[in-house]
């Protein structure tokens, strides 16, 4: 299926078949399970099961690095979990997220009465604990500091969504951008990267906000019928009372100048981004950052001025995922994906719409510091004569399954003629 989906683009076949064949380089798991104990490898086995985004790139760092960020993402997932579980009373939830942190050193602490989808990490904690104990106190440091931060953070949005965009930051700061702010202090105290990454908190909240804010406005129609609210009111309250409002027939011009609004928000945070992936020393690193950032871009890319964002599930092609996650392994290659989807947004900018002009100018600035000599722009003339191979070798598969197909149905057809 997913083959069917890229036919058009025989650079992503092509991507799709060296991945299934011979895997991605960017996502071999690097652990050796014979050396861990039996807790560890459950925890990777609890990475396996609850991630599908990260599980790979984590296993696929290098060094103690790959444990320490296994364990600080089971960690945040299991306050997420807290935070995520509309069963519990907020008498219940807030304090469980503001002490959190402390659970990490109580041997004993485990919750079985969470009904959501990964309760397994709030069930197995101690299994989960157990590990982080282990760790160094330099990485304990941060993943606990984070793991505060956040939970409080968590209790400040929990009955109420962001009223203006300075909120939404702060929201998103709290979900996101302190999972950058920990995961880069983790990649300076395993001396793969240099202090200066671990220091430099802006632009890892930029990482961090960048991702979060494309999920937010992608997700758009499954939050809300949810009744979940993720878009700040300074953006849809000029256009209707609720967020609701911009599902209303009639009201599409203003859905998509909300939407586009936001997206040139999100833009803002591209420079940041690219800034803190040329810091970057350690290969393994570079990958595990990368990969999210130019699935980011293309994805946003594909929301911009899309009316699709109110109707259904916008999302990028497996066949282009893969093709950046093989490719996205420079600064450069990554400078051209970031250009290439820009540059597609920037063909999209209506004069018409009210952001416009705020929008060229943050694409200007996207685009000033993203140049390479790199190219990103589709293979398809290279991979022509591959393509037609393909067609004639489908065509003959085709044919030679239709006349297998009528050698044995034919008797019954004709008799029914």
């Amino acid at each position: 299926m997913e083959l069917l989906r890229s036919i058009g683009h025989p650079e992503e076949v092509y991507a799709l078949l060296k991945y299934k064949i011979g895997g991605c380089h960017t996502t071999v798991a690097k652990c050796d399970y014979d050396k861990m104990s039996d807790n560890l490898k459950t925890c990777y086995e609890f990475l396996k099961l609850t991630s599908r985004s990260f599980a790979a790139v984590i296993q696929a760092l290098d060094g103690e690095l790959r444990d320490a960020v296994c364990l600080f993402y089971l960690v945040l997932r299991a306050l997420d979990t807290v935070e995520d579980d509309m069963s519990l009373p907020n008498e219940v939830k807030i304090p469980m997220l503001k002490d959190f942190y402390s659970y990490l050193e109580n041997p004993q602490w485990k919750f079985m009465e969470s009904t959501e989808k990964d309760k397994i990490v709030l069930e197995q904690f101690p299994v989960i604990s157990a590990e982080f104990r282990k760790l160094s106190p330099i990485y304990k440091e941060a993943i606990s500091d984070v793991t505060k931060r956040m939970g409080h953070g968590m209790t400040v949005y929990l009955d109420k969504a962001p009223d203006t965009l300075q909120q939404w930051d702060e929201y998103c700061h709290y979900v996101a951008g302190l999972v950058g702010i920990g995961l880069s202090r983790l990649f300076a105290a395993s001396k793969l990267e240099s202090e200066e990454v671990g220091k430099d908190d802006k632009l890892a909240n930029s990482m961090g906000l960048f991702l979060q804010k494309t999920n937010i406005i992608r997700d758009y129609l499954e939050d809300v019928q949810q009744n979940r609210h993720f878009w700040p009111k300074q953006a849809w309250g000029k256009y209707g009372t609720g967020q609701g409002d911009l599902l209303k027939p009639g009201n599409q011009q203003y859905a998509m100048a909300c939407l586009n609004e936001l997206v040139t928000n999100a833009l803002h945070h591209v420079p940041d981004v690219l800034v803190y992936l040329g810091r970057l020393q350690n290969q393994s690193v570079f990958n595990f950052c990368a990969i999210p950032q130019v699935m980011a871009i293309a994805t946003l890319e594909r929301c911009y001025n899309n009316p699709n964002i109110f109707t259904g599930v916008v999302k990028i092609r497996k066949g282009e995922a893969v093709k950046m996650m093989l490719q996205a392994t420079s600064l450069d290659s990554v400078k051209a994906i970031m250009t290439h989807f820009t540059l597609k947004i920037k063909e999209r900018v209506s004069p018409d719409d009210p952001t416009a002009p705020a929008t060229s100018a943050v694409i200007d600035r996207c685009l000033r510091l993203s140049q390479t000599d790199t190219v990103y722009a589709s293979q398809s003339e290279r991979f022509f004569p591959l393509y037609i191979s393909c067609g004639i070798l489908l065509s003959a598969i085709v044919w030679q399954y239709y006349t297998g197909l009528y050698s044995i149905m034919g008797p019954y057809l004709e008799d029914e003629k």
